[in-house]
């Protein structure tokens, strides 16, 4: 045995750990320990005001939420055994009267939900239905005879008849005679397994003088995007490239018209649309309803330009548009400029390389609107959380 062996697992155990093996990193982002300290502390929705709290209100204790009462209790007994209710009621118990009113208050801050829900009804798209229970299903139910029928009313009016008739007592017997044989809650709560019938939407309305005026195109069109008619007299579709063409058949050449069109509500939306036909009129009005159906959201960034350089490509032609500071204005050709206006864009450059096929400029343009990345999308890929900081930093004023 080597004499300084002893010592060697003496002074062992006083020295520091050696450095572990670098291992290798499978993720884009770098680890919890590398990343650096955030140099601002994290700022509440309190402090900048986005949250109001009504201080006016008086405020919640467990008075405005009471116990059941006898009735209701009662009630509850006919659905649920002792030891749920007892569970009912302690679980009730545990729960802070402070949480439901801070949970269960409607919000002002911009996350709010822009609508509510009455969780008392049922919604029949998604909600589960509620059916009659099985036993109600008699499969040896059928519809009574003429005789049947006429020997039912020959009884009521033998027995039941009044001496002076009325048309109410007319319906009451409508209203009691049964119209089948068989058990009586198969009648009147059947069981059914079909799914139970969308609401009525009330924002229909009755066609007026002025819908009798609309050409069946343009009503075809309002029955399929669902906006009204002084709707689409505001989109103003713009024709953008026409021209001839020619269709050579067995049995000559055949002409037509080509029309591309774009439509926008300068609010973000934009759409293309192309129609030929024999006739110019025809292929113009075409183009431009289907503009109109085509419409698509565009994202938009300060409602001026877009997120980021973005790049479109269509066959030979592409197209590269950029973001621009405020002012800067709209500087491209003039397809790429018309489109921009239909959308609402103001500050924004675009240049077209390789071919400039004007169709496939207008498409490619299209494209490239559409592929933009937002941020949100990005700060979800990375795991990392979105600050606007020129809000939270200096206050909206860069």
């Amino acid at each position: 045995m080597n004499v300084f062996s002893p010592l060697r697992c003496i002074f062992a155990k006083s020295l520091p750990p050696s450095k572990t093996a670098v291992r290798r990193s499978f993720h884009s982002s770098k680890s919890l320990r590398a990343r650096p300290s955030p140099k601002f502390k994290s700022i509440k929705a309190s402090d900048l005001g986005i949250v109001k709290k009504d201080e006016s209100s008086p405020p919640v204790t467990a008075e405005n939420f009471p116990t059941y009462t006898e009735s209701e209790k009662a009630e509850l007994a006919k659905r649920y055994t002792s030891e749920q209710l007892a569970a009912i009621e302690a679980g009730e118990a545990a729960v802070d009267p402070q949480d439901l009113a801070d949970q269960g208050a409607i919000r002002d801050d911009p996350m709010k939900i822009e609508y509510i829900d009455d969780l008392s009804e049922i919604h029949p798209v998604v909600d589960k239905p509620v059916r009659a229970p099985e036993g109600n299903y008699d499969p040896n139910l059928r519809f009574k005879s003429e005789d049947e029928l006429t020997e039912d009313l020959a009884k009521w009016v033998m027995n039941d008849l009044p001496d002076e008739p009325t048309r109410l007592d007319w319906m009451k017997f409508l209203d009691k005679t049964r119209l089948t044989v068989g058990k009586e809650e198969a009648e009147l709560n059947p069981r059914s397994y079909l799914a139970p019938d969308l609401p009525k939407l009330d924002v229909l309305q009755p066609p007026t003088e002025d819908d009798e005026e609309i050409d069946p195109a343009t009503r075809r069109l309002m029955r399929q995007t669902g906006y009204t008619h002084d709707e689409i007299r505001k989109f103003n579709p713009k024709i953008l490239i026409y021209h001839r063409v020619v269709n050579q058949t067995r049995l000559g050449k055949i002409q037509s018209q080509y029309y591309l069109a774009v439509a926008g509500n300068g609010k973000g939306l934009l759409g293309i649309g192309e129609g030929k036909s024999a006739e110019s009129e025809d292929a113009m009005r075409q183009a431009k309803n289907k503009a109109i159906r085509n419409m698509q959201p565009i994202p938009m960034y300060e409602q001026r330009t877009i997120f980021g350089d973005v790049k479109g490509k269509v066959s030979g032609t592409a197209v590269e548009l950029r973001t621009r500071p405020p002012g800067f204005g709209i500087r491209c050709q003039s397809l790429i400029f018309e489109m921009c206006r239909a959308v609402g864009l103001e500050d924004l450059s675009a240049k077209v390389t390789r071919s400039r096929n004007k169709m496939n400029t207008v498409k490619a343009t299209l494209q490239a609107l559409l592929s933009q990345r937002l941020p949100e999308d990005e700060a979800r890929g990375r795991g990392r959380k979105l600050v606007d900081v020129r809000k939270v930093y200096y206050n909206g004023n860069t």
